[in-house]
């Protein structure tokens, strides 16, 4: 059994990378013609978040795994809810307690 080692990087110490392949790119969005993916179709709970307490530090979009955080110029953060699966790990996250989970339904029951 002499298999070859791979050389090791020199500034890392860990072996060379081989057989590299990136992987082919899967769209998100194909525009006006639907998406791939519509994660928050299954949601069961919202963020909502508080513009009073939120002071736009963007921990929530650096945590959030789907990336469904999007800040506007001098604006708060605003959710995708198309994107966004209710995890609450922006909530969980949030220093100032400025997101919380709301049911999926009560904005659409209070009116």
């Amino acid at each position: 059994m002499n298999e070859k080692k791979p050389k090791a990087d020199r500034k890392s110490g860990l072996p060379a990378a081989t057989g590299w392949r990136d992987l082919p790119h899967v769209p998100v969005s194909l525009g006006t013609m639907g998406s791939i993916g519509k994660t928050g179709e299954w949601r069961i709970l919202r963020p909502k978040i508080s513009g009073e307490k939120c002071n736009r530090c963007g921990i929530c979009y650096l945590y959030c795994p789907e990336g469904t955080m999007v800040f506007k110029s001098g604006m708060g953060p605003e959710v995708n809810l198309t994107y966004c699966k209710g995890c609450g790990i922006c909530a969980s996250e949030c220093p100032r307690k400025a997101i919380s989970m709301k049911p999926e339904n009560a904005d659409r029951n209070n009116g």
